[in-house]
């Protein structure tokens, strides 16, 4: 019994009640953890009658956040309740960010409600032009001085918070700042590859299209050049009867339409981030439309969890599916339509045993012979199939294999399994089905069923497209054009799921988010943007051929997103004290000082200057030299940030082990001090103010095998440093400045991309702690772990936060810097 069943046999009463609205299994799951929002859905269930209401999945996410919304308010009373879901109800709050508005304004406000001002507040027909986006995207840009496209990401926020465009549409907002950028700056250049100057005669690299698949550039885009701008244009793509165009093109009104289409059996890894980027940025880029559609064709692998994080993935990238379907939507037509293939002679019930379809089949050596059931009468097989339907026969007992043409040198046209008989309950139908198509099967016709215009697929499946196109003809359908480009591979790592899952089951990794690993879901973790993963991949192009890319250059890409991108913070990884004896004991100093030397946009913080500060235990060192020049016994350094540098004049040392465990310095705040050779980190001693954040954990992630290419036997080629952890480490207090910042942005921008098909939690599920990212000045880039507990970051108020009792931090380092490789960190 699937995991599925087994968890609806005790299902909670509340669970049960929310699906009874319209919410998924995992939505109505997720509103029911909450005590506080569980009560305040259930009572408005039960008082509107929302049972009855026939309401769709999309509005049902609403009052689930509504729900949310109410419990964590001041109180609202009943009247203003319904005041609200009225709203939802009747179609006018239409996502997540309009119902959180509304909910403000009925707190904020008396009854009877003003219904324009309402309206107003809530976004409800808000109207703007792209020239009127424009316009106020320009005088952002002016007034905050904007340097250039390292600012882009940072400048699609700010603008994003501009009062006026509270309810624009953020794909509009983000093609009028790019446009903007390409008027101020000219077109964005790809950086030349690491350790290759750039040729003198080279012409300018065509910038590559946002995450969206935004036009408004006047360079060429990944999506309009090589592989995907030589793609046919809708419609264009050859029928059997020219009724079947007609008839797709009424229904698309003559648009792309694409489809992502996973199968629900593994998390996703770096190389789906190539398919998701080409489906639903080529379909964005045209003004088309992109589905996901689960393939979930074999209920023996798949699981809940899958479902719900393939969704969540594609959203954390910045996609929306335009509808989210599954395979198993079409399990009913696609029977009929094997049903039909029988009756034209194109199909037949085989008993053939795995073993003799493969010698019949020569192995893919030799020349296929015919199955001894291939010529069976059309009748006989009708009456097997339907045996086959009603759990007639056991699996692998019998099978409906196409009959194609064993005459072509094609394997993929040897008489192919259509139907197998599995034993096996679905997620979705239940027990409903004992038989389920195969992929040769479902694939084109569901394409063909879902007026796909472009069927994007990786070359792995070029043969395939000959019974692609000759299964929609067989049948007389709708036949789509399947294209193949090269499939996204990274060396050094494995993303094989099962050999990813053995690494999991025997203890090599800790579970599929390790950061080790190459899955996207670890790449999350590890803190990596979704950002930089789409622009590493648009950097890569669309062709036919493979990209086999290094690890470092996916790396490097990385490091180049998040430069102009993340605040810099003064960090020790390895803390020595350090007394000022100059200064009195009670000396308190505080410094402003800019989150980002360069990108004013990323704003300031406040840390103190006292008596006792912290450096790094590698910048000190008793013996001098004349190529060193930073901190020794009679010798000078800066101090990043401080207003004077400082002087060691002793120090004190370990009895048992000799190792040095604290300076003695001087300032030197007098006049006529040359300026240091060198400048190091510090972070000082604050109590009342928290300084400096301690950090329990920094992670420090090596690559996962020794060889680029790890063998057959991956186990022996396993790093046993792959995973350093460094204690202690001490981080300036604008840290905490920060981290809220990051999350208050985050929570923002997702309710900004939400629309009606998000709830509540899945607008909470695309922020994560990975969110807080900086650079530890000159040591690296590093994002808070899931396993970090900090309390204040869940308040709501806006007091700075600080570290209390039960607090637990860890960093991920996401990337080394580039002039630091060879440092630990």
């Amino acid at each position: 019994m699937s995991k599925h069943i087994k968890e609806s046999q005790t299902e909670d009463p509340l669970t049960t009640l929310f699906k009874s609205i319209g919410l998924t299994q995992a939505k109505a799951a997720e509103a029911s953890k909450s005590p506080k929002s569980a009560a305040v859905l259930k009572n408005l269930i039960e008082e509107h009658s929302l049972v009855s209401r026939g309401l769709d999945e999309k509005q049902a996410g609403l009052i689930a956040a509504f729900a949310g919304q109410v419990a964590k308010s001041n109180g609202i009373d009943a009247q203003s309740q319904k005041y609200v879901l009225d709203a939802i109800l009747d179609g006018k709050l239409k996502s997540v960010d309009q119902v959180t508005a509304g909910v403000k304004y009925v707190e904020s406000h008396s009854m009877p409600f003003d219904d324009a001002d309402f309206d107003k507040e809530c976004g409800i027909g808000f109207s703007i032009s792209p020239e009127q986006i424009l316009e106020h995207v320009t005088s952002y840009i002016k007034a905050s001085a904007v340097s250039g496209w390292a600012s882009l990401g940072l400048t699609i926020s700010g603008v994003k918070a501009i009062p006026e465009l509270r309810w624009a549409s953020p794909l509009e907002v983000k093609n009028a700042v790019e446009q903007a950028f390409v008027g101020s700056f000219g077109p964005k250049q790809s950086a030349p590859a690491k350790g290759k100057e750039a040729k003198k005669d080279a012409k300018p690299a065509a910038k590559t299209a946002a995450a969206s698949g935004s036009s408004s550039t006047t360079t060429k885009s990944v999506f309009e050049e090589g592989f995907l701008g030589a793609l046919h244009k809708p419609g264009s793509n050859p029928q059997i009867h020219p009724y079947l165009r007609e008839q797709h093109l009424n229904a698309t009104k003559g648009a792309v339409w694409t489809r992502f289409p996973p199968e629900p059996n593994g998390y996703l890894h770096i190389g789906h981030s190539k398919a998701i980027f080409v489906n639903f940025g080529y379909a964005a880029f045209h003004g088309g439309k992109c589905y996901l559609r689960y393939d979930d064709t074999n209920p023996e692998k798949e699981e809940e969890r899958y479902f719900e994080s393939i969704l969540e993935t594609v959203r954390w990238l910045g996609y929306e599916p335009w509808k989210i379907t599954y395979s198993s939507d079409y399990f009913d037509e696609l029977y009929e339509l094997a049903v039909e293939l029988i009756r034209r002679d194109k199909a037949y019930v085989c008993h053939c045993s795995q073993e003799q379809i493969k010698t019949d089949r020569g192995l893919k050596v030799g020349k296929p012979k015919p199955c001894v059931h291939r010529d069976r009468p059309v009748a006989e097989s009708l009456t097997e199939f339907e045996k086959m339907k009603n759990g007639g026969y056991r699996p692998k007992e019998a099978n409906l294999r196409m009959k194609q043409d064993l005459e072509d040198g094609n394997p993929q046209m040897w008489d192919l399994t259509a139907y197998r008989v599995l034993d096996s309950p679905h997620h979705r139908t239940k027990d409903k089905w004992k038989i389920y198509p195969t992929y040769d099967f479902t694939h084109c016709l569901v394409d063909s069923i879902e007026n796909i215009s472009h069927s994007l697929c990786t070359t792995e499946f070029i043969l395939s497209r000959q019974s692609y196109d000759w299964l929609c003809d067989a049948l007389e359908v709708y036949k789509p054009r399947q294209s193949e480009y090269g499939r996204l591979n990274l060396e050094g790592t494995v993303m094989s799921k099962r050999k990813i899952l053995a690494l999991v089951g025997e203890g090599f990794v800790n579970g599929w988010d390790d950061p080790r690993l190459y899955t996207l879901i670890a790449l999350r973790r590890r803190g990596v943007p979704p950002g930089a993963i789409l622009s590493f991949v648009s950097s890569l192009g669309v062709s036919t051929a493979t990209s086999n890319i290094e690890i470092n250059r996916f790396e490097q890409a990385v490091r180049q997103y998040l430069e102009g991108s993340v605040a810099r913070l003064l960090m020790v990884t390895q803390p020595l004290k350090v007394t000022i004896e100059n200064l009195p004991e009670d000396h308190l100093e505080w410094i402003e000082k800019p989150f980002h030397p360069k990108v004013a946009a990323l704003g300031n913080t406040r840390i103190p200057f006292t008596r006792t500060i912290y450096i790094d235990a590698d910048d000190f060192r008793l013996e001098d030299s004349e190529d060193y020049f930073r901190l020794a016994p009679g010798k000078t350094v800066g101090l990043f940030q401080a207003p004077h540098p400082i002087t060691c004049t002793s120090y004190k040392s370990d009895s048992a082990t000799g190792k040095v465990n604290e300076l003695f310095c001087r300032l030197e705040n007098g006049g006529n001090i040359k300026k240091p050779k060198a400048f190091i980190q510090w972070v000082a001693e604050h109590a009342p103010s928290g300084s400096p954040v301690h950090v329990d954990e920094t992670r420090v992630f090596h690559r996962l095998f020794k060889s680029d290419n790890p063998p057959s036997d991956f186990r022996s080629d396993i790093n046993p440093d792959s995973l350093e952890t460094v204690k202690g480490a001490m981080v300036e207090i604008g840290f905490w400045d920060l981290a809220k910042r990051s999350i208050v942005e985050a929570h923002r921008e997702s309710r900004a991309r939400a629309d009606a098909s998000f709830a509540s939690s899945d607008v909470n599920s695309l922020v994560g702690k990975e969110c807080i990212r900086f650079q530890g000045l000159r040591i690296a880039y590093f994002a808070l772990d899931k396993d970090s507990r900090a309390a204040c970051l869940e308040e709501a108020d806006d007091v700075l936060p600080a570290r209390k009792q039960g607090d637990y931090l860890v960093l991920n380092r996401i990337v080394s810097l580039k002039e630091d490789v060879g440092k630990a960190l």
